[in-house]
Order: structure tokens, then C-alpha cells, then sequence
């Protein structure tokens, strides 16, 4: 009898733990939210401290972030969330409706509609601007603000379309040739067929420092996972090569040293897009904040040094 006792809790507790360990599944295990009038998909990943992912683009959706899971290991419940005109969440009608200051409002409407007090808010590339910007408004509401391969101006913006042309023109003249071609017959980035040409450029040539951990990828079709209207809405049509509309104006170089909150600002060595030289910068404007800079990486440490990348924050998050 005590054997067959010792069977059904070894069981329990067998199913408690494969329960544990499922996947929280990004297309299904997650629920809309009203934020600003527009249903938002949120899902969330673990018990704790509750941590926002800010996802980049700006246009990209929530299911590229999902590396971070692991960081729930530590206590911390990571909230993912489609902004506005992403992934499962509603679109916009017009796209004028597309703003920076929208999604900074999203931020803290989002939290508002979760009945969060203070939440630590992780923005990574485009997600770093919403962040700062987050910071800046709402300071009262936020525990810890972590800056992930971002841009802390429109300067630095436009240095990262200098930059990865320079290196297309360099490494991929073949493509550069084809773009130079249309280029002189009018067309801008905003047009399908120079987004066609540009995608050309492999992901990992500009983002990584091994492109092969960025080769593969075997997840299943996401819901508008780049809204490329959006995008260009908040870049400007032209924006791969100059920025404008919200992305060309912004600029909080002067205002980051008044944040209050614990900050980390992070930027990966070999990030060809959120250029090493200007990420430095950082050390200039915001000089209360703790800065890393990760050797093997380039604009997805998460990714690239998971295991450094998650070990930095949470030594960030225990002070």
C-alpha cells in the first residue's frame, strides 16, 4: 500500500514539474489587454518581479524576444506584449496613428491595465527609445530601466543608416549597385522594390557576431511580425538612409542624467547598427548608469551571450 502512495505523489509531483516546464506558447497562452482604446496581445512567462519587453523595429512583434524566457529561472515574470499595429494586436486604420509618443503612452496604459505599481521595463534597439522615453515621463513607476543595443538620439539613429551603408556599399556591392540603380530613377526606401533590394543583405552580416546562430529558423508563421507601414510611418519613407518623421526628431542626450532609477545600458562589440562608438556615448549622458559592453555579440547579446547577458541583469536586478 505505502508503495503504491509513493507512486501517485512521485507522480503528482512528476506532473507538477512537466506542468512547469511547458512552453508558454506565444500564439495561444497569452490574452488581450485594452490599452489607448486598441486590444493589445500580452503573454506572460513566469512568477516575479514583473519585467516588460520592449520589442524593436520599430514594427517588430513580440515572438523574437522570447529568448529572454530564461531570466524567470531568477524570480521574474516576463511580461511580453504585441505593441499597437503588431503581431496579434489591433492595427491602425491610419497610419499617422503610428507614433513614439503613443507607444511611450502604451507602456504606461499597459501597466495601468495589468495593476502593476512598479515594473523593471527592458527596451531593446527601437524598445530602448520607447524605454527612455518611458523613464523620462514616468519615473515614479518604474523600479529598474535596462537599455539594450539602443539609440539615445536621432544623431545616433542616423549614424546606424550611415554605418550599415557604408558596410552594404563595402562588403555587398553587388546590391548596392542594384539600390544606386533605382535610387536614380526616384525610389526610396518606403518602396517595395527597395525593400526587396535591401533585404537582400543577410540579417547576420549587419546584426551579429556569428551569423549562423541566425541562419535557422523553424518557428511557425507569427501574425505580422514587422508591420513595414508602421516602420517607415516612424523612420520616414526615405528612412534607410536618412531618418525622419518621430525617429528624426527625437533626441534625450541632455535629459538622461536626471533619471533617478537604477539604469543599465548594455551594446554588443560587434553591432554594426547601434554603433559601439556612439554607444559609448551613453557613459556621457547617462553617467549614473552601469554600461556593458558584450565581446562576442552584436545587436542581440540575448542571443549571441545568453548565459553573460542574463547574469549581468540579474545582478543588475538584485541591487
Amino acid at each position: 500500500m505505502k508503495k503504491i502512495f509513493f507512486a501517485v505523489v512521485l507522480l503528482f509531483i512528476v506532473s507538477i514539474a512537466i506542468a512547469q516546464e511547458k512552453k508558454v506558447d506565444s500564439w495561444t497562452d497569452g490574452k488581450y489587454v485594452k490599452v489607448n482604446g486598441a486590444n493589445l496581445w500580452v503573454v506572460t512567462v513566469g512568477e516575479g518581479d514583473p519585467i516588460i519587453i520592449i520589442p524593436g523595429g520599430p514594427g517588430g512583434a513580440h515572438i523574437g524576444y522570447r529568448d529572454f524566457d530564461p531570466l524567470t529561472k531568477s524570480h521574474h515574470q516576463i511580461i511580453y506584449f504585441d505593441a499597437f499595429g503588431r503581431g496579434k494586436s489591433d492595427t491602425a486604420k491610419n497610419v499617422a496613428e503610428y507614433t513614439l509618443d503613443r507607444d511611450i503612452e502604451d507602456i504606461e496604459g499597459l501597466r495601468k491595465a495589468l495593476n502593476l505599481d512598479r515594473v523593471t521595463v527592458l527596451g531593446h534597439s527601437y524598445g530602448g527609445v520607447v524605454a527612455q522615453g518611458y523613464g523620462l515621463k514616468y519615473p515614479d513607476h518604474l523600479s529598474h530601466l535596462i537599455l539594450a543595443d539602443t539609440f539615445h538620439s536621432f544623431v545616433m539613429w542616423q549614424e546606424n543608416d550611415d554605418n550599415s551603408n557604408r558596410e552594404i556599399k563595402t562588403n555587398y556591392p553587388e546590391i548596392w549597385e542594384k539600390l544606386m540603380t533605382i535610387r536614380k530613377q526616384g525610389a526610396v526606401s518606403s518602396d517595395q522594390l527597395h525593400q526587396e533590394i535591401y533585404g537582400q543583405v543577410p540579417y547576420g552580416f549587419l546584426y551579429a557576431y556569428d551569423p549562423s546562430k541566425f541562419e535557422s529558423d523553424d518557428s511557425k508563421p507569427y501574425p505580422n511580425p514587422n508591420n513595414t507601414k508602421l516602420y517607415y510611418q516612424m523612420v520616414g519613407k526615405d528612412g534607410d538612409f536618412i531618418v525622419g518623421s518621430d525617429i528624426g526628431t527625437f533626441d534625450y542626450r541632455q535629459k538622461l542624467k536626471n533619471l533617478k532609477m537604477p539604469v543599465l545600458i548594455y551594446s554588443g562589440r560587434f553591432d554594426r547598427v547601434a554603433v559601439p562608438w556612439m554607444a559609448l556615448k551613453f557613459k556621457e549622458y547617462c553617467p549614473q548608469a552601469e554600461f556593458v559592453m558584450f565581446e562576442k555579440s552584436g545587436h542581440n547579446p540575448q542571443v549571441e551571450e545568453p548565459e553573460k547577458d542574463f547574469a549581468v541583469i540579474n545582478a543588475f536586478l538584485a541591487k
